[in-house]
């Protein structure tokens, strides 16, 4: 199976250090033909951090996919009742959003987003990207690890000494995990070694 034939939505939460990695896989997918309808939550729209401005990553998206960032609740509501999308991507996905969709809270323009896709049972793919995944988080990544059509990018410990309850998706297998999930099927090996610097 390759992308040529498929539309991706990709949906951008506000792990703003993360940003930057995922940028490439955007034009990697647009690379491979599918087209991709970008999605930013509302703190990637607003919010101007270290790792650049808010216009910066709308300005990139545009220049990568050709589309215009969906920025609001209102402009991916559609994305359900017109089937709009084969799959869903929320990378990088935060632990707040991760919590809100195992818990069906409804109130951003990236829940939305997957609530309208997932009513029309096709799958979503999570790239994590937080630091509580292993703590107070775990109990919502166990609800979204058993969610009929969510499928997850592989993800490991990013610094099981400073930072032990991170996890951090591996986002060079992004486009192998969507390939699996277009098929119905979780990519193997899910949780990766850690190897500790020397």
């Amino acid at each position: 199976m390759d992308l040529s034939s498929k539309t991706i939505g990709f949906a951008m939460c506000g792990s703003h250090c993360t940003l930057e990695e995922v940028i490439p896989e955007v034009a990697r997918l647009v690379k491979e033909g599918a087209t991709v309808i970008p999605i930013i939550s509302e703190s990637v729209a607003n919010t101007d951090t270290r790792f650049g401005s808010a216009q910066k990553w709308k300005d990139e998206l545009l220049r990568l996919t050709g589309r215009k960032p969906l920025s609001t609740i209102v402009e991916v509501e559609p994305i359900g009742p017109k089937k709009l999308l084969d799959i869903m991507v929320v990378a990088p996905c935060t632990g707040n959003t991760m919590a809100k969709i195992a818990n069906a809270i409804t109130d951003s323009t990236v829940t939305m987003a997957v609530k309208a896709h997932l009513r029309n049972d096709r799958p979503v793919v999570l790239a994590i990207s937080t630091n509580d995944a292993l703590g107070n988080n775990a109990r919502n990544l166990g609800v979204l690890l058993a969610t009929k059509n969510v499928f997850f990018v592989p993800f490991g410990q990013d610094n099981p000494q400073g930072k032990p309850k991170s996890l951090v998706a591996r986002l060079d297998l992004l486009k192998v995990t969507i390939l699996e999930a277009l098929s119905g099927k979780q990519i193997q090996p899910l949780l990766l070694g850690y190897n500790p610097v020397a």
